[in-house]
């Protein structure tokens, strides 16, 4: 399969900030950063089950400096969900010029090392910047997909998170 790279990571800024505002992702950042590279462009791409486990399959922590334009940007986060205390991690989509595109409270854009000072929840400690992973890294691996049968992204996105984590919890 070939990729143009730039074309994916357009695509999936444009569809990220056309989600600016909405809380439909919250607690749901690794949803968000999917489904923004796999909705506009057909695809189907394959990571962890949670935020800090996509970090470790990419390899995250081997890239450091200003993530370019397109690149998950990982964090460990730190916090109680479903009775345990874990590192769930957090991510966000690269816009550029430090910039980065995330599902916290509400779908956001702050500068990639300012996320460590966002106010947490209750029970969580501040993210901790781990690295980002590039394009061609999150994409081994991925499938063609066609989106349309699985509808709505945020409302799939909350259906696969009720089924691996239980209804109304999930990491962030």
């Amino acid at each position: 399969m070939e990729h143009d790279w730039q074309v994916y990571a357009d695509n999936a800024i444009a569809w990220a900030r056309q989600r600016l505002g909405s809380t439909a992702y919250a607690t749901r950042c690794l949803a968000f950063v999917e489904d923004a590279y796999e909705r506009p462009n057909h695809l189907e791409i394959f990571g962890g089950d949670f935020a800090r486990e996509s970090a470790e399959l990419y390899a995250a922590q081997n890239n450091s400096g200003t993530p370019p334009a397109g690149a998950f940007v990982f964090y460990d986060n730190n916090g109680e969900l479903l009775g345990r205390r874990q590192n769930w991690g957090h991510v966000g989509l690269s816009i550029g010029d430090g910039h980065t595109i995330h599902a916290w409270d509400r779908v956001r854009i702050d500068h990639y090392l300012e996320i460590q000072s966002l106010v947490t929840p209750s029970g969580w400690d501040s993210p901790r910047l781990i690295g980002w992973a590039p394009i061609h890294r999150i994409f081994q691996g991925c499938q063609p997909k066609d989106w349309a049968a699985v509808g709505d992204a945020a409302e799939a996105a909350q259906r696969m998170q009720a089924a691996r984590f239980g209804e109304g919890a999930g990491p962030t």
